[in-house]
């Protein structure tokens, strides 16, 4: 966990840069099935470069009562939680203050996600300039971006209970 004294908290949605939101589904620790996750990261490309970025993301989610590091924010234990996810159409819509964002997701993300009810979010403060939205990334690039150290201790991270539209 990261201690939030001498953190700057002023959030300034400009210096996110450009926002992406990424979706794979794979094993989970321990568990047999697999687990639909979500990585949210900016590109690192505001006016603020990097560093303004990576401050802009870390504000975000401190201002939003999340912590940074290895503790799991269970999102279905809160009702008031301030993080939650859509999914509709094979778009995956995360909510929270100040920002929406959406990506889509592949068939076998949304057979996990129907399958357990929920998702695996990741909002990291370390920016990643060479994976633009809507690009595809090569596994390679994603494993070792996603499971990098820093990437995961920069990190929110949250189960997400899926919401959908009800018809």
């Amino acid at each position: 966990m990261t201690s939030t004294s001498s953190i700057d908290t002023t959030f300034r949605a400009a210096d996110l840069g450009t926002l992406a939101v990424i979706a794979w589904s794979g094993e989970h620790v321990g568990e047999e099935d697999d687990m639909p996750f979500l990585l949210a990261y900016s590109m690192g490309d505001s006016p603020a470069g990097p560093e303004g970025a990576e401050t802009a993301v870390r504000a975000l989610l401190l201002n939003n009562g999340l912590t940074l590091g290895t503790t799991v924010h269970d999102g279905s234990r809160h009702p008031s939680f301030p993080v939650s996810l859509l999914v509709e159409a094979g778009q995956a819509v995360v909510t929270m203050p100040m920002l929406n964002a959406q990506c889509q997701v592949p068939p076998e993300w949304l057979e996990a996600a129907d399958a357990r009810g929920s998702a695996y979010f990741v909002f990291t403060t370390r920016p990643w300039p060479t994976a633009p939205p809507g690009q595809p990334v090569a596994e390679g690039e994603l494993e070792k971006f996603a499971g990098a150290e820093e990437t995961l201790t920069a990190a929110a991270h949250c189960i997400l209970p899926i919401r959908r539209i009800r018809g």
